[in-house]
């Protein structure tokens, strides 16, 4: 049975969660927001370059970018939310959802390899593309091995002594939210993202890959609500929240996942579905101005000779 120092647990349990304290409980003063700082204002220079030279970057891509991708990532880690994220699972499986699938999707939607590779100088460019062709880039950019990471990653978090770790140790528990945003970037990035890759997949693998994540998140979640065991041991009750019950908000956690894992891969794939007929339209527009340019030539040639 593992125990709870009460000094550590008095110190992790917030007040009664209200939309207020979401609000006021704002930190600006941790490693992450800096780093949400600093790639947003790259972003908007890397942007503002190009227009100095009269070259146009869509204004959707930015965005989405700033928008759903860094501000997604700001909203469960830097908000108010934090201060619940070791108190309530279900606040943490909040987090779990934004930082490793909604968040990586606008950000890879947003292009900021692109962007680099239009703004850099020579040098700096050739170093950025020998990272992405380098080998390592290439296997983890591998759509299975991606997928793989992807679905065995939360199994070996949530099902052993590591999550405990984490909400013991503050440090541990900021490490797993970058890792949480690395592993979503490392699955979404190869199916989704406009950004380009070595090894990419034609769209029909790339859709069906996206399927096959649905029942990972309806088993997991399953799981999570049905445990007859609290995840994290004693940690929860040891918080004596008199404004929560930890048997509760653990089939809320497991419903947040189960729910919320679905609605994404599903409006995922739509949107692959999407990309994947604008390129095949863009592909038929190819063709046909090929084929006019070939019938122009002939044209131009003359009738043959007899």
């Amino acid at each position: 049975m593992l125990h709870v120092d009460p000094i550590l647990a008095a110190t992790s349990a917030p007040p009664p969660f209200t939309v207020g304290r979401v609000l006021t409980e704002t930190r600006l003063d941790s490693w992450l927001a800096l780093g949400l700082v600093l790639a947003a204002g790259l972003y908007l220079y890397g942007v503002h370059r190009l227009r100095v030279r009269g070259d146009r970057w869509p204004v959707a891509r930015t965005v989405f970018f700033l928008g759903p991708g860094l501000g997604g990532i700001a909203l469960v880690t830097i908000s108010g939310l934090h201060a619940y994220d070791t108190a309530l699972l279900s606040v943490h499986m909040i987090q779990h959802m934004v930082l490793s699938m909604v968040a990586p999707i606008f950000l890879a939607l947003g292009a900021p390899m692109t962007l680099a590779l239009r703004t850099l100088p020579l040098g700096p460019r050739k170093r950025l593309l020998a990272i992405v062709h380098s080998r390592v880039a290439r296997v983890y950019s591998f759509p299975l091995v991606a997928f793989a990471i992807f679905v065995v990653n939360p199994f070996a978090l949530y099902f052993s002594d590591l999550y405990r770790f984490t909400l013991e140790h503050a440090w541990a528990h900021e490490l797993v939210h970058a890792h949480f945003i690395l592993t979503g970037c490392v699955f979404f990035w190869p199916l989704l993202g406009l950004d380009p890759l070595p090894g990419r997949w034609p769209y029909p693998a790339r859709a069906l890959l996206m399927l096959l994540s649905v029942p990972f998140h309806t088993v997991l979640g399953l799981t999570i609500m049905q445990s007859s065991t609290l995840f994290g041991g004693d940690w929860y009750p040891s918080l004596n929240l008199s404004w929560s019950d930890p048997w509760d908000d653990q089939v809320v956690a497991g419903g947040i996942l189960w729910a919320g894992g679905e609605f994404v891969s599903v409006t995922m794939l739509a949107v692959l579905v999407v990309q994947w007929v604008k390129q095949s339209e863009r592909e038929a527009r190819r063709v046909d101005r090929e084929l006019d340019r070939q019938e122009a030539r002939e044209r131009a040639a003359g009738p043959a000779p007899v």
